[in-house]
């Protein structure tokens, strides 16, 4: 992006791991990149990151679990579908401000 235009496409702000009391995404303009934001912002991420990495170990030892019963599939599922929202979220972000996400 060049310095002498407003932000004012969504590839231009950086997409934040968090949403508004309404649920609409937040952004960072680019400059505004301090550690107010940009520090808790990576942070949040890398926890995302983590906690999705340790729901993928969870479900993968209750589906090689034969004995493994439906409540535990159920609870396996929504763990992984809320980790896999959190990860789709980061790599939106990231392809974003990368260039190579159309913002669908």
């Amino acid at each position: 992006m060049t310095q002498d235009r407003e932000p004012l496409f969504e590839e231009d702000l950086r997409l934040l791991p968090w949403t508004s009391e309404t649920g609409k995404p937040c952004y960072l303009a680019p400059g505004a990149e301090d550690v107010m934001v940009s520090a808790p912002a990576d942070g949040i991420e890398n926890r995302h990151l983590a906690e999705a990495a340790r729901v993928l170990q969870e479900c993968e030892a209750i589906l090689a679990d034969p004995a493994a019963g439906a409540l535990a599939l159920r609870l396996a599922l929504t763990a992984s579908s809320r980790a896999q929202r959190g990860t789709l979220r980061i790599a939106r972000g990231r392809g974003l401000r990368l260039g190579v996400c159309d913002g669908e």
